[in-house]
């Protein structure tokens, strides 16, 4: 071996052993083989994935479907705002130039200084056209970005990135994150819909699902000061089939919101609503009256449920969870009367259940057309509540999206008045509209565009606080582009 190649093996193996030392994947040498995981190459514009779920064999062609690029509601959160750098920081389920179905796991920002995007960072190719691998994203105190890499089920791996630099989205390192498996440290390989919180001084908390374990779905929860050592895997829940979460986090509290699958209905159905709650960081977990509860859950009928659903023969899908001035819980879903789509399971009444301290107080908030049709809450102030959602009827009625509506409650979710619709004459339907983290005025509200019958392209969308909306440009020809303002009602 020459001097030059003796040189050269001796720094890549140092770097070897300080990365993997370090929790860190060595960053990928010239010329590896493209089967490397992290790719870090800019796109040249924004696209987002198209897909679709379960053939129905009716006229809405599918369970759900459309552009669904920042899709499901149980992964959280899609973007972050950062003071730091007067930056919203965000990331969503991608494709290619040649492909609409072709799963690219996409980072940008948004600069509030300059009102443009950079060309966003291809961070990998998830090897799938499934939209519930898509990622979430999380920042932590030194400004590292963290990116969370799900996937549906145990066939596909996951992964967790962090860039190599604060506040950067232009390298990423793969992280080679362990859990406390009873005595022994095992590899962080799997988990599915990932909602990835971090707090200062404290580090990571996270919910997301383990198939299998022992339920079909179970819900849990998991901790780490530093994102690469993680402790034991909290098992929730693991009633019946098992459950969909969203979770969200307070000023002095973590909580989870789910439902559960009856054993004889199978996994299309899901009902009742049930609320728990760790104050110290999951160590302990409790009801939201403070009542200590024994996890896993593993009965229906037991101290964390809000309101039985099953009695009502109801279905719940889950949107949100904020907490108010008080630091008590506000849960945002839906119920409608089954699965499919179309008229037959009219109403599908938008729902806040808000603790008071006392009791919950649940109340309707408004109708749409589909069991799919995700929303946000925002919370500003005890007075101020907005939901921000695709409840007016759109281009693909009864098909999950449609015209996005900026509604507004000033009496804790009593009474809703529509501020304003923020999308008119589209020409395909717009959904799941994401809620950033720490929202900035600016960049209020994230979201996709696609037909809700047939593949398509898929615009990605977000709107200012004064429901101006934005779409990013899906073909750049410079390093920044302004995102351009688009056509909304008066």
């Amino acid at each position: 071996m020459n001097r030059r190649l003796s040189s050269r093996f001796l720094l890549a193996s140092v770097l070897l052993f300080i990365a993997s030392h370090a929790g860190f994947a060595a960053p990928p040498q010239a010329g590896e083989h493209s089967s490397v995981v992290t790719l870090n190459r800019k796109a040249d514009g924004y696209r987002g994935i198209w897909y679709m779920n379960q053939p129905s064999g009716d006229k809405y062609v599918y369970k759900y479907s459309g552009g669904l690029g920042t899709y499901c509601a149980k992964h959280k959160p899609f973007a972050v705002y950062c003071k730091q750098a007067n930056k919203t920081f965000f990331c969503y389920g991608g494709t290619t130039k040649t492909s609409n179905r072709q799963l690219l796991h996409m980072v940008s920002y948004y600069d509030h200084s300059t009102n443009q995007v950079p060309r966003p960072t291809i961070l990998l190719d998830k090897k799938t056209n499934d939209a519930h691998d898509n990622p979430v994203i999380s920042i932590d105190e030194k400004g590292y970005i963290w990116i969370f890499s799900t996937s549906h089920g145990t066939s596909r791996p996951s992964y967790i990135h962090r860039s190599t630099q604060p506040y950067q989205i232009d390298q990423f390192q793969q992280v080679q994150a362990t859990y406390l498996d009873g005595e022994k440290r095992s590899a962080i390989t799997n988990f599915s819909y990932m909602q990835a919180w971090h707090n200062p001084g404290q580090g990571f908390i996270c919910f997301f699902t383990k198939y299998k374990y022992p339920a079909a779905r179970t819900i849990c929860c998991m901790t780490s000061k530093d994102g690469v050592n993680w402790g034991q895997m909290t098992r929730l829940a693991t009633i019946d089939q098992g459950h969909y979460q969203v979770s969200g986090i307070g000023t002095k509290r973590a909580g989870s919101a789910f439902n559960y699958h009856p054993k004889e209905k199978g996994l299309n159905w899901r009902t009742n609503l049930y609320y728990v709650e760790t104050p110290d960081f999951g160590k302990t977990w409790r009801a939201v009256d403070g009542s200590p509860l024994s996890l896993p859950l593993n009965h229906a009928d037991n101290s964390a449920l809000v309101q039985n659903y099953q009695k009502k023969g109801l279905n719940v899908y889950l949107k949100d969870v904020c907490y108010d001035s008080h630091d008590r819980p506000v849960i945002l879903y839906l119920t409608s009367k089954g699965y499919q789509s179309g008229p037959i399971n009219d109403p599908r009444t938008f729902t806040t259940a808000r603790w008071n301290g006392m009791a919950w107080e649940i109340r309707p908030a408004m109708t749409s057309d589909n069991n799919y049709d995700m929303g946000s809450l925002w919370i500003e102030n005890d007075e101020t509540w907005h939901i921000i959602a695709p409840t007016e009827t759109g281009p693909q009625p009864y098909n999950p999206g449609g015209e996005i509506a900026f509604w507004t409650s000033h009496d804790q979710g009593e009474t809703w008045c529509k501020k304003k619709q923020l999308t008119v004459e589209s020409q395909r339907n717009h959904t799941y509209v994401r809620r950033p983290l720490n929202a900035h005025p600016g960049f209020f509200a994230f979201w996709a565009d696609g037909h809700g019958r047939k593949p398509s392209i898929s615009n990605l969308y977000f709107s200012d606080h004064q429901g101006r909306v934005r779409r990013l440009p899906s073909k750049m020809n410079t390093n920044f582009a302004t995102p351009q303002l688009v056509k909304t009602s008066k």
